[in-house]
């Protein structure tokens, strides 16, 4: 997979983050060390535990993992 090595997320892995945004679809925004993630079904101020499900240059989206 060609993706920048700058992203301090990766694919398949959970990260504990806050949804600091919502965007304009609906979806949560979280940022981890600054890198932009996606969670859709997530609003803002939301402590959540998630797994990132796809990886981008510039942005990831994650899903909520059930806890």
């Amino acid at each position: 997979m060609a993706i920048s090595m700058d992203a301090p997320v990766e694919e398949g892995k959970e990260y504990e983050v806050t949804i600091d945004a919502q965007g304009s679809k609906g979806d949560g925004i979280a940022h981890y060390e600054g890198f932009v993630i996606f969670i859709p079904n997530a609003k803002v101020g939301d402590k959540v535990k998630i797994k990132i499900t796809a990886l981008r240059r510039t942005f990831a989206i994650g899903e909520i993992v059930p806890s």
